[in-house]
């Protein structure tokens, strides 16, 4: 899907429709210390095998991909509508 780098949207900051500088977001990096960490590592610590379930009957194969607006005048961020597509292409307008 084809996405513009730069929009004209409505900045909740500003008050105003502001030019919007366009991101993909990613995600940060994982802590290792974090409660769902240890879980799992408590939980797979002395055992053969995965402790959980494997879920294998995947029905969905694309990953919802959201946009990341940043505004011009006052930097602030938010999230545009997140899509189910392969590919998020950022192009020129």
């Amino acid at each position: 899907m084809k996405y513009p780098k730069t929009t004209r949207k409505y900045c909740p900051s500003c008050r105003t429709h502001q030019v919007h500088n366009v991101s993909v977001y990613k995600r940060g990096k994982e802590r290792t210390l974090n409660h769902g960490r240890r879980r799992l590592e408590r939980k797979k610590r002395g055992y053969g095998s995965f402790p959980k379930e494997i879920f294998h009957k995947n029905a969905k194969i694309n990953r919802k991909t959201t946009p990341v607006l940043e505004c011009t005048e006052c930097g602030k961020k938010q999230y545009a509508k997140s899509y189910r597509v392969k590919r998020l292409e950022l192009q020129e307008v």
